[in-house]
């Protein structure tokens, strides 16, 4: 929210510096993210960012002007050649191209930039201050111009410098620009919370508070004819859990035009494009007053109603109904939406954006105007459905309370009918159904003080409350204890919480800076650690140190790729046949569903990343969400909550390996470095009875996946992507490595104690051993032989080649493993390893009919 100061001042008495007012507005938790200063000095402690610094409108250079004539150039057909004044006895010709002045006019007030003023230059590519200086046009002395906006720096769009800057009538020739139109724009970040601060009234309410001082009266009421609104228009609202009221006003006579100069600027500073007098009042009425308002021309509707009296009804949208909005875009609609209609249909989608057909023009005469609240939850998911978010959509989707609706409407109609020539008939169309009792609250004193920990004076507290504009009733007398009675006012849809609620209030103000520093009065409870969070942690280093980085994924994601993983060989019909967690409100039309798959999300991550770069090591750590079958009907139906840890590996390598085959290959990931990161993972969490076996997941390459067993317990499934699911998922032909844990299983099979071997004091003896086997035989059975026959001899096995080819039987592979021989009170001798040696390769034999190489 943009909030120029000078604005700002029609509703208080600003007294503080800027500098001390946005420290003291960010104390009060309404943070000041930005400072835009136009046309003056940056003021004494305000930052202002580089690219925000405008020109200083220099007063001794830069005026409030008057066009005295205008000729044409003699030179040039598109150059004219007004005369201007900026005071009793000044007088100037100028040359300027601007479209919006034209021959023979004279009395416009404009910007006059004498040589030697610094302003932008319009002409440039980039925004860059330039010094004016004389120069000759066509022939022509030149010393002096007109400004455009983008030459003063209040605009930064290159649409902005075809055509001056035009003052209103009244603006005082002679005058500084900078006195007349200089001004300090800050910008806060409106937090969920403060929504309130939506609007230049409840910014105002904040500086009261802060500062101490009162709110001047605000602008209320409407002068009107005496013609009535009653008969002209009725309305109606189907649900008024959807919209809680709406209020109409009709305008009648209205005239087309630009809106006066001041309600311009104040849009400009405050971000907005001024339109025309209609559309610019309903924005400035919006910024000011935090209400959207919008404009049906009433003969439109009074024609689509065959003349008789329009009837406005708020409803949702009928399924399939169409309705083409002011962008020109047709929208279908569905019972999601809430629309405004009439009698043959949709005029508008609440809240969000006009129909094309009842929009106001230059033909409008008459104009209905209409000031509403509706369900923020509703809006929310329109504005999102079809991509329309906007100033009304903003505020209506963090709820607006019905009691704004009556005084903003009021606002308007009074505006157009000073600005636009209208005549206001004489009422209100407000359709309230239920109107909001007032929420009170019963505070206690001590209360606040045990909530914060320190006392706040009650006489201070209670000040402090009324300054927000809460009204409070002290208890009877004699009635030690009591609370006070205090009433929300209705500006403040944040109050959810009562006493808390308050207490937040009143702290803000009072001043964190002020909060007291205290010790602790008692000893801290024992803390009892998390052991899912400790744990995840330990498995997040485990990770890092393997060179892989954290994801962190949306939750939400599209049935249509998830499925590809979750069922890849079509058993699913379709996407919707998936049973899923679905979302009444997404976020967005591709995030409709819960995952069901953690693994999915980071492979739509690194779909992303491969973009730029070869080499991706991802994992997160995350819930997955699978509907539980078998629930009752009428009981709660929660989804099951797993905890998962997924894993996406591909690039290079960034050294030689024992497996593969040309230099080339060699470079790249395959499935036995991310079994490293596997067998990384279970020693350093000293998980014991490890196995690996051939998996079944679909979603991973026949004969280059396993799953991953710790005992009994099934971690997961880890291996190379299936070629299908990487080309659904837009990787490509590289190979994708993928891994998806249960970390429940994980964290139950990690041992909670363990014991350490001390380093052995005496050598080891190192021998090799290469067998030929069956191919069906996994060389973790191999491993496990080996182990069994070596004893407590036999150290660390370790397999350092693989080959398969002519020189040994088909259907067969040779497997190579250096074993170590070490005994922990001893140098072994070479009779004992000999015999511990014979004893594997006797077992290799007779349990796994192997062949010895080298004895054969």
């Amino acid at each position: 929210m943009k909030i120029p100061l000078s604005w700002l001042r029609d509703y208080i008495d600003i007294t503080l510096p800027p500098a001390q007012l946005i420290e003291r507005l960010t104390l009060a938790g309404l943070e000041v993210a930005s400072t835009r200063v136009l046309g003056l000095p940056i003021p004494e402690g305000v930052r202002v960012k580089a690219e925000e610094r405008g020109p200083v409108w220099d007063r001794d250079k830069i005026f409030v002007a008057q066009i005295l004539s205008t000729e044409k150039h003699p030179n040039a057909d598109k150059l004219k050649l007004p005369t201007v004044t900026w005071g009793e006895g000044t007088q100037k010709l100028l040359v300027t191209g601007a479209p919006n002045i034209n021959v023979g006019d004279k009395g416009q007030k404009v910007v006059l930039a004498l040589s030697g003023s610094v302003l932008f230059d319009g002409h440039a590519a980039e925004r860059k201050l330039s010094e004016l200086k004389p120069t000759t046009i066509r022939g022509l002395p030149s010393d002096a111009m007109v400004c455009s906006l983008l030459e003063l720096g209040v605009s930064e769009n290159k649409e902005d410098h075809t055509g001056i800057i035009l003052l209103e009538d009244d603006a005082p020739v002679g005058m500084p620009l900078a006195d007349f139109m200089g001004d300090t724009v800050i910008e806060v970040d409106v937090l969920p919370n403060t929504a309130r601060c939506l609007a230049m009234i409840g910014v105002a309410r904040e500086v009261a508070a802060i500062t101490g001082q009162k709110l001047k009266p605000l602008a209320a009421g409407m002068q009107t004819t005496d013609e009535a609104i009653a008969g002209q228009v009725n309305v109606q609202i189907e649900d008024p859990t959807l919209s809680a009221r709406y209020a109409a006003a009709l305008i009648k006579n209205i005239k087309l035009g630009p809106a006066p100069g001041w309600m311009q600027r104040r849009l400009l500073y405050a971000g907005m494009r001024p339109i025309s007098n209609i559309v610019d009042i309903t924005n400035f009425v919006m910024l000011e007053w935090g209400q959207p308002l919008h404009a049906f021309d009433y003969d439109i509707l009074v024609q689509r109603a065959g003349g008789k009296t329009p009837t406005i009804i708020v409803r949702p949208a009928r399924d399939g109904e169409i309705l083409v909005t002011l962008d020109k875009q047709e929208r279908k609609l569905s019972p999601e939406h809430l629309v405004i209609a009439d009698t043959k249909g949709p005029i508008a989608l609440a809240g969000v954006m006009g129909g094309l057909e009842t929009e106001v023009t230059e033909k409008t005469k008459n104009i209905l105007l209409e000031s509403a609240s509706f369900n923020f939850v509703s809006i929310r998911r329109t504005f999102r459905h079809f991509d329309l978010p906007s100033e009304a959509s903003a505020r209506f989707s963090r709820g607006i309370h019905p009691e704004t609706v009556k005084p903003a409407v009021e606002r308007a109609a009074d505006l157009m009918r000073q600005y636009a020539g209208g005549s206001v008939c004489k009422g209100l169309v407000d359709c309230y159904p239920a109107p909001r009792p007032p929420q009170v609250v019963d505070f206690k004193i001590a209360e606040m003080d045990r909530l914060l920990g320190f006392k706040i004076e009650p006489a201070e507290a209670i000040r402090i409350l009324q300054a927000l504009e809460y009204d409070v009733a002290p208890p009877p007398a004699n009635a030690g204890g009591s609370p006070y009675k205090v009433t929300v006012p209705t500006h403040r849809l944040d109050v959810q919480e009562g006493t808390a609620d308050l207490v937040e209030d009143i702290v803000r103000i009072y001043g964190y800076d002020r909060v007291p520093t205290t010790l602790l009065s008692e000893p801290l409870p024992k803390q009892q650690a998390n052991e899912p969070i400790v744990f995840e942690e330990k498995v997040r280093d485990i990770l890092v140190d393997c060179g892989l980085q954290e994801v962190v994924c949306y939750a939400l994601t599209m049935p249509e790729k998830e499925t590809l993983l979750l069922k890849p060989q079509g058993e699913y019909a379709n996407p919707g046949d998936v049973p899923y967690v679905t979302l009444k409100n997404p976020i967005s039309s591709e995030r409709v569903v819960m995952r069901q798959s953690v693994l999915a999300s980071v492979l739509e991550i690194a779909e992303s990343n491969l973009r730029n770069t070869d080499d991706v090591r991802l994992f997160e750590i995350g819930f997955a969400y699978v509907p539980l079958a078998g629930r009752a009907s009428d009981g709660p139906q929660l989804p099951d909550e797993p905890r998962r840890l997924a894993i996406v590996m591909t690039g290079n390598r960034g050294q030689e390996f024992w497996e593969g085959g040309g230099a080339k290959e060699k470079q790249l990931l395959d499935f036995f470095e991310l079994k490293g990161v596997i067998e990384a993972l279970t020693q350093d969490l000293h998980l014991k009875d490890t196995t690996y076996q051939p998996s079944k997941a679909a979603h991973l390459h026949p004969g280059k996946s396993a799953t991953l067993r710790a005992g009994d317990r099934r971690i997961g499934d880890f291996g190379v992507l299936h070629p299908k699911v990487a080309q659904a998922y837009n990787l490509g032909e590289r190979t994708i490595l993928v891994a998806e844990f249960d970390v429940e299983a994980l964290q139950a099979a990690t041992p909670v104690r363990f014991s350490y071997t001390p380093v052995p004091r005496f050598p080891a003896a190192l021998r090799d051993i290469a067998v030929v086997v069956d191919e069906a035989i996994p060389a973790e059975q191999i491993e496990s032989e080996i182990r069994i026959a070596g004893g407590e001899l036999l150290g660390d096995v370790k397999l350092f080649d693989l080959y398969r080819g002519n020189q040994i039987p088909a259907g067969t592979k040779s497997l190579a493993y250096a074993l170590s021989y070490q005994a922990g009170d001893r140098t072994l001798a070479d009779k004992e390893i000999d015999k511990a040696h014979r004893k594997i390769e006797d077992r290799l034999k007779n349990v796994l009919k192997a062949v010895i190489r080298g004895k054969e």
